[in-house]
C-alpha cells in the first residue's frame, strides 16, 4: 500500500508576473505589382515625378511587413499576443488580399489610392488595428525594398 506521503501532489508553484512594456513584432511577406500614377496629372507630370515607377505595365515588389505589437505580458501567458495568432491576423488582414495581386487594380482597399510605400502602410493599419487586442497596435512597417520603407503609429491624435 503506497503511503500517504507518495501520493500527494506537490504544491502549486505560483508564476510571477513581470511589471513592464514590452514591444513584440511579427513580420510577413509578400509580393505585387503596382504602377505609381496620378490620373488627375498629365503623363509629363507622372514621368516626372515617379520615373520608371509610373510605367503603364506595371513593376513589382518583395514587400515586407512588419507589425509591433505594445503592452504589459498577460501575467497568465506571458503573452501580448500570441505570435502565431498574429501570424494568422496578417494572413488574413494583408497577405492573402495583397500576394500576388496588382495593388492598383486587385485590391479593394487599396483602390482609388496611389499605392506608394505610404499609402499601404497606412491601409495596413486600418485593417490590422481592429484585429489585435484593443490599444496594443504601435508600428506598422512596410518595406518596398530591403532600403526603402515607410513606418505608421497610427491615426494622428489632436
Amino acid at each position: 500500500m503506497p503511503s500517504s506521503a507518495s501520493t500527494r501532489k506537490p504544491p502549486a508553484r505560483r508564476v510571477r508576473a513581470l511589471a513592464g512594456t514590452v514591444y513584440i513584432t511579427r513580420q510577413v511577406h509578400f509580393n505585387a505589382a503596382h504602377r505609381l500614377h496620378n490620373p488627375g496629372k498629365s503623363a509629363a507630370w507622372n514621368r516626372r515625378q515617379y520615373g520608371l515607377c509610373t510605367n503603364p505595365h506595371w513593376h513589382g515588389h518583395n514587400y515586407v511587413l512588419e507589425v509591433t505589437l505594445r503592452g504589459q505580458p498577460d501575467p497568465e501567458t506571458g503573452y501580448i499576443m500570441d505570435l502565431g495568432e498574429l501570424k494568422r491576423v496578417l494572413q488574413r488582414a494583408v497577405v492573402d488580399p495583397c500576394d500576388h495581386r496588382n495593388l492598383n487594380e486587385e485590391v479593394p482597399f487599396l483602390r482609388g489610392i496611389i499605392p506608394s510605400t505610404e499609402n499601404p502602410v497606412i491601409a495596413f493599419w486600418g485593417r490590422i488595428a481592429p484585429r489585435v487586442p484593443a490599444g496594443s497596435l504601435h508600428r506598422v512597417r512596410l518595406y518596398e525594398t530591403p532600403r526603402n520603407f515607410a513606418d505608421f503609429y497610427g491615426p494622428d491624435r489632436l
